[in-house]
């Protein structure tokens, strides 16, 4: 385990150091072999000891008669002994000798009921074929898996996230019964496999990016800009996880959405910002897959037959990006396939899935350390390690007002703007900020210069309306 010292030393290091030059990363490695390794345990002895973990204790839950969750319940750790050899409860393995601890079994079971995951759905989904090993799994030094129905998400965490989600799991539960239009990371079970004096500890959430979809973007957004910028190693990569300096200048005009669909993104946003700051959380991300309808072409109608991979149950309910901010599941069959309908400034239709992670930072001794060397070297109000109440401030308003926006709209022909003359030409553009290049860009009354104006159906079609009353001055929304 590592000491505070060397903790804040890590933390304060770059991220784009390059991963293939070490042989480790936090307490990810690779062994001889090539095979990724955790705590030196192999990636596939680990697989098998969580299936066979998860199978025994859903197994022996399904056992204990259905009620209400007790203040106790978040606090019982339950373990088994898995000898190789097997034993009256155990199968026999060849994965070494493990003892397998689950946490809070029956508050993870009223979660998974909450979110409509019958028990034979959630072990079929885990434990029916074997684990898939995420190949980009990010500079956080965690293992990341995910089911081969795309449904969930198994991440490694360090001793204190597992503690900290413990002492979150109250307060989860409550806030969950309040309302089930979140953003947050739907956690559905926390477990620790203790191998050869070894914890390693694990959590199995919701799966944000589903594989059936591929992405043509992906960012990791704070709404800082210290730092916040993609290693040239990392952009070179097929998916690269691009930053809040790389969307500014990449997308300047930001996300346009549907009126409807961005104030009930905003307001989600700005729910699970005033739960997260009521936990002194802090250094949480917004990830934002764009999945880009027009550049994909015929993968759309390729991709939808995988999102039905598992024929059997119900999916988790509450758990795509679209159901999120609703708060209503919209059935099996979502003509967008979870995400939000969206498009650029290009007028290019998009798919949009999204969802905070990393929430297992409290604002502790090591963070306030950090923030204030960082505030030493560099402008403190932009580096992202910030005191929960600015930094909640700062990403809601990063999110609403630099990454996702309204579509400017047409006004009332009673409502014209009497800045000139607009000259009418052949091309169909549309009609947002006439300076595209600005870094943070902020919804102002302009004249547009613009003959057309975008709207988009609820189906995510976008459409060029002209306009043929001359010029039109532009409504703040």
């Amino acid at each position: 385990m590592f000491t505070e010292q060397s903790y804040i030393f890590q933390l304060l290091s770059t991220s784009g150091s390059s991963q293939t030059n070490k042989k480790t990363m936090g307490h990810r490695g690779i062994d001889p072999t090539g095979e990724t390794t955790y705590k030196k345990t192999t990636s596939s002895a680990l697989k098998g000891a969580i299936q066979l973990g998860i199978t025994h204790s859903v197994g022996s839950l399904s056992q204990k008669p259905e009620r209400d969750v007790l203040m106790q319940d978040f606090e019982v750790v339950e373990s088994i002994f898995f000898p190789s050899q097997g034993s009256n409860s155990t199968p026999g393995h060849h994965h070494g000798d493990f003892k397998f601890k689950t946490y809070a079994p029956i508050a993870f079971r009223y979660f998974r009921e909450m979110f409509g995951i019958r028990a034979d759905d959630y072990l079929y989904s885990l434990c029916n074929e074997p684990l898939i090993e995420l190949s980009n799994p990010g500079a956080s030094g965690s293992l990341f898996y995910v089911s081969s129905d795309d449904e969930f998400i198994i991440k490694t965490v360090q001793h204190k996230e597992a503690e900290f989600l413990q002492t979150l799991l109250p307060g989860y539960f409550m806030n969950l019964n309040q309302n089930m239009r979140t953003l947050l990371p739907k956690f559905y079970g926390l477990y620790c496999v203790q191998a050869e004096g070894k914890n390693i500890r694990i959590v199995v959430m919701n799966n944000l990016l589903p594989c059936a979809v591929p992405m043509h973007l992906k960012f990791d957004l704070k709404g800082s800009t210290y730092k916040r910028r993609a290693s040239p190693k990392e952009r070179a990569k097929k998916l690269p996880t691009c930053k809040d300096l790389d969307f500014m200048q990449d997308m300047p005009e930001g996300i346009l959405l549907e009126s409807d669909h961005y104030s009930a993104l905003c307001k989600t946003i700005q729910r699970d910002c005033r739960v997260l700051q009521s936990f002194k959380i802090m250094d949480y991300s917004l990830l934002v897959g764009i999945h880009n309808l027009d550049r994909a072409g015929e993968e759309v109608s390729a991709a939808v037959p995988d999102t039905h991979k598992k024929a059997q149950g119900q999916k988790p309910l509450y758990c795509t990006a679209i159901e999120s901010i609703q708060g209503e599941s919209k059935g099996k069959t979502s003509p967008h396939m979870g995400g939000i309908p969206a498009f650029n400034s290009k007028g290019e239709r998009l798919l949009v899935f999204i969802g905070i992670i990393d929430i297992l930072q409290s604002y502790r001794l090591v963070k306030k350390l950090e923030h204030s060397w960082k505030a030493f070297l560099h402008d403190g109000d932009s580096v992202s390690v910030h005191r929960p109440s600015f930094y909640a401030d700062r990403f809601q308003k990063f999110m609403c007002n630099t990454v996702f926006k309204k579509p400017p709209l047409k006004t009332s022909p009673t409502k014209k703007s009497r800045g000139g003359t607009v000259s009418c030409g052949k091309k169909s553009n549309i009609a947002v900020s006439g300076q595209s290049q600005q870094s943070l860009p902020v919804a102002a009354e302009q004249t547009q210069p613009q003959q057309t104006t975008a709207q988009l159906s609820s189906s995510g079609a976008v459409s060029l309306i002209p306009d043929t009353q001359g010029d039109r001055g532009m409504r703040r929304h």
